[in-house]
C-alpha cells in the first residue's frame, strides 16, 4: 500500500544554489558550466548609453535643434550684425525758418548723416515715431540753433554730437589741432567673435536639459522605468547613461559649430583647445545634471516643460548669450556670475577670444563643477520610477 503523504523534493547544494534532484543530464551539465562573465559591452551602463543614443538619432526634431539650428542661429546674427561701417543717422530740419536752407547744407557735407526736412507738425510726429533720432529747429539768425531729441536714446545723443559739429563747421569753426585717423580691423573685437562663445553654451545647456528631462519624462509617461525598475539595473546606472549619452555628441556639438564660426566668419580660436573641450565635458555634465533634476519627479511633459524653461529662462536673458551682463545693475552681478551658463560663457569666451589657460579660468570651472555634483545627487535623491 502506497504511502498518501506527498513526496518532498530533496535538495542539494549545487555553484552556491539549491537546485531540485534529480537533475538531467541535460541540466547537469548546464549547471556545471562555469559562468561567463559579462563582457562590458554587455554591461548594464554600456546598453543604456546606447539606448540613449538610438533615441537620439532616431529623432531628426533632435538633430535638427541640437546641430542645424545653432549654425542658422549664427550665420542669422552673424550676417546681420556684420561690420559694414557705421550706420548713417537720420535727422530732421524744420523748413519753415529763414536760415533752414544753409543748416541743410552744411549737414549733408557730413556722409554719416541723412538730412529730411519737415514742418512743425509732421516733423514732430517723425520724431515722436522714431523715423528720425534728432530734429533741428534753425533760428531766424544764424548764430543759434535749437536741437530737439531724446536724450534717453543712445543714438539721439550721438546724433546731437555729430549734428552740432556739422553746424559748427559750416558755420566756419577751425579746429586748433590737427588730427589723423588710423583704421584697424582686429578678430574678437566683433559681435560675431562675442556670439559664438554664447551660442555654443546655450547649445550645450538647451541640448543637455531638453535631451535628458523629455527622455526620463516621456519613458515614466509610458510605464517604461516600471518595467526597468524590476530589472538588476540600479537607478544610478540609469541615471549616469543619461550623461555619458550626452558627452557621445559632445564633441560634434563643439565642431560642428565652432568649424562653422572659424569657417564662415573668421573666430579665433586662441586658446588650448585641451582646456576648450575641458570646459565643454564640465558644462555638458553641470547642465545634463540640471536636466536630470528637473525630471526627477514630473510625470507629464507638459509640466517637466514648465519647470525647464523655469530654469532656463533666466540664464537666457541673464548669463550674456546675445549682450553682455555687466548691462545689468552690479547689485544682481554675484548672482549672475553664480549661474552655470555665466560661468560657461565667460570660461569659453576667456579662452577662443583672449587665450586663457586652465588656471585663469579655473574659478568659472569650479562653479561649473559644483553645479553638476549638487544636481547630480539632488536628482539621484528624489528621482523616482513612477
Amino acid at each position: 500500500m502506497s504511502d498518501p503523504r506527498p513526496i518532498e523534493k530533496k535538495s542539494t547544494p549545487l555553484l552556491g544554489k539549491r537546485v531540485p534532484f534529480p537533475l538531467t543530464e541535460e541540466q547537469r551539465a548546464r549547471e556545471l558550466k562555469p559562468l561567463k562573465r559579462r563582457g562590458f559591452m554587455n554591461s548594464s551602463m554600456v546598453q543604456l548609453t546606447l539606448v540613449r543614443f538610438r533615441e537620439f538619432i532616431r529623432e531628426p526634431e533632435a538633430v535638427f535643434w541640437t546641430f542645424i539650428f545653432p549654425i542658422l542661429l549664427a550665420a542669422g546674427l552673424g550676417i546681420a550684425f556684420r561690420q559694414r561701417g557705421p550706420d548713417k543717422i537720420r535727422v530732421g530740419v524744420i523748413s519753415t525758418s529763414p536760415t533752414s536752407a544753409s543748416v541743410v547744407v552744411s549737414l549733408k557735407k557730413d556722409s554719416t548723416l541723412v538730412v529730411e526736412s519737415y514742418d512743425d507738425s509732421s516733423g514732430a510726429k517723425a520724431l515722436r515715431t522714431g523715423k528720425i533720432a534728432l530734429l533741428v529747429a534753425p533760428t531766424s539768425s544764424n548764430d543759434s540753433a535749437r536741437y530737439i531729441y531724446d536724450r534717453g536714446r543712445s543714438d539721439a545723443v550721438n546724433a546731437r554730437v555729430v549734428v552740432d559739429r556739422a553746424v559748427q563747421v559750416g558755420a566756419g569753426r577751425a579746429d586748433p589741432v590737427r588730427a589723423t585717423d588710423s583704421y584697424v580691423t582686429e578678430k574678437g573685437s566683433r559681435y560675431i567673435d562675442f556670439l559664438i562663445p554664447g551660442l555654443l553654451g546655450m547649445n550645450l545647456m538647451g541640448s543637455s536639459i531638453w535631451g535628458l528631462g523629455f527622455a526620463i519624462v516621456t519613458a515614466r509617461s509610458k510605464k517604461l522605468l516600471k518595467r526597468l525598475m524590476a530589472t538588476p539595473m540600479s537607478r544610478v546606472q540609469y541615471l549616469l547613461s543619461f550623461l555619458a549619452s550626452r558627452l557621445v555628441f559632445l564633441i560634434l556639438e563643439i565642431f560642428t559649430l565652432l568649424g562653422f564660426g572659424h569657417w564662415a566668419f573668421g573666430v579665433p580660436l586662441r586658446g588650448s583647445l585641451g582646456t576648450l573641450l575641458l570646459i565643454c565635458l564640465l558644462a555638458a555634465i553641470s547642465f545634463g545634471g540640471l536636466g536630470l533634476l528637473s525630471a526627477s519627479r514630473a510625470r507629464t511633459t507638459e509640466a517637466v516643460s514648465g519647470i525647464m524653461n523655469f530654469i532656463m529662462l533666466p540664464m537666457w536673458i541673464f548669463s550674456g548669450v546675445f549682450f553682455s551682463p555687466s548691462n545689468f545693475p552690479s547689485v544682481v552681478q554675484p548672482f549672475i556670475k553664480m549661474l552655470p551658463l555665466t560661468a560657461v560663457n565667460d570660461a569659453l569666451r576667456a579662452n577662443m577670444l583672449e587665450g586663457a589657460s586652465f588656471a585663469a579660468v579655473s574659478p568659472q570651472m569650479i562653479i561649473i563643477l559644483t553645479w553638476g555634483v549638487v544636481t547630480f545627487f539632488a536628482a539621484l535623491k528624489l528621482f523616482r520610477w513612477r
